[in-house]
């Protein structure tokens, strides 16, 4: 869901800033264009009608993220959060349950919403090629064996300082860095047990 041309996914409140470009320094970052081909030709959320919904979950564990790496196309080889789009009928709190549990094996509980932003991005001609609302959910693992499953090919526990190493999804690593900072001051403002 995230070659070729770069894109940005915003924070709702600024959707229509842009970011700057990435330097070389940082992890290398991937995007959705795509080019029309005949395996995803028939991809109906490539040029939707509609703005399509999708969840993303961060789930930690002593000091790590859980990133998941693509396993097919579009995209394959990427690292993102376990996640993805909503069914008709399903609620966004199943949603994150059900994707955690086909992608990483592992049931969790999802505990809050962290952050909402949406993804447009254009083809080369200007029009809307993909256009994602996401919303990511800080969740709490509550049991299952964590596998790769359903459309990655892998699953890890990763650093912070870590992640530069992986090809992550546009977007993406921007929304870790913020939980990691979240954390880390939510751990401060919590007085000794």
């Amino acid at each position: 869901m995230r070659s070729g041309k770069s894109v940005t996914a915003e924070p709702l409140a600024d959707a229509r800033a842009v970011a700057p470009a990435v330097k070389p320094a940082e992890p290398r970052v991937i995007s959705a264009f795509l080019p029309r081909t005949a395996s995803n030709r028939d991809d109906d959320r490539r040029y939707p009608k509609r703005p399509l919904i999708g969840v993303g979950a961060l789930i930690f564990r002593r000091g790590r993220i859980l990133m998941a790496q693509r396993g097919k196309q579009p995209l394959k080889g990427a690292w993102s959060l376990p996640g993805g789009a909503l069914e008709i009928g399903e609620s966004l709190d199943a949603a994150v349950r059900r994707e955690v549990r086909e992608e990483t094996g592992l049931e969790v509980k999802p505990v809050k919403v962290f952050e909402i932003f949406e993804r447009i991005i254009r083809d080369a001609r200007g029009a809307v090629e993909y256009h994602y609302v996401l919303i990511d959910y800080i969740c709490r693992a509550i049991g299952g064996d964590l596998r790769a499953g359903d459309d990655v090919c892998r699953v890890e526990w990763v650093r912070e300082r870590d992640l530069a190493e992986l090809e992550i999804t546009q977007g993406t690593l921007a929304v870790i860095e913020r939980a990691f900072r979240s954390r880390a001051v939510a751990g401060r403002s919590v007085p000794p047990g």
